[in-house]
């Protein structure tokens, strides 16, 4: 979802609870990012757990781990990364987008990274007063969206889905 212009939903998450990990990098954007997540949750009736970990690369492993838990009925992964003059931003995306996506795929869950060339551009998608977006909340809309579809259209449950949504 990019320019600004997501879609929005009107979720009832009454119920659920939200694990939301979170990386410790970039702590203004990151700030920005949790409290996005954090507001959606609460307007949308579902409870919320911010996780830290150090930075983008420990994200996989701290969202698995929070999945294998079985506290959470959705999870979300905030990091932002940006690009700086050397190969590191390179190795600390693919290491992090890839281990997300297989969490992703192995605990049914949505999970993102932001991955910006500045920090302009992160600033501006961070959910601050001054910003176009707000990727925390959407990430979060995502999630919840997710785990009410998991939940009501296709019935499973915790017990049907060894780590992921309730």
């Amino acid at each position: 979802m990019s320019g600004g212009n997501a879609p929005r939903s009107e979720l009832n998450a009454q119920g659920l609870h939200v694990g939301i990990v979170a990386a410790r990098w970039h702590e203004v954007v990151m700030n920005g990012l949790i409290d996005g997540a954090t507001r959606l949750c609460e307007s949308s009736g579902a409870t919320c757990e911010v996780i830290r970990v150090p930075g983008a690369f420990e994200l996989p492993l701290g969202t698995q781990l929070a999945a294998r838990s079985e506290k959470f009925d959705a999870l979300v992964a905030l990091g932002v990364v940006i690009q700086g003059g050397t190969p590191h931003f390179d190795y600390v995306c693919s290491a992090a987008t890839q281990g997300l996506t297989r969490v992703g795929l192995d605990t049914r869950m949505p999970i993102g990274l932001l991955t910006v060339e500045n920090e302009v551009q992160a600033l501006d998608r961070a959910g601050l007063p001054q910003s176009r977006e707000d990727k925390g909340a959407e990430a979060v809309e995502a999630a919840l969206s997710m785990a009410l579809l998991s939940k009501d259209h296709f019935e499973l449950s915790v017990k049907s889905t060894p780590t992921g949504f309730r």
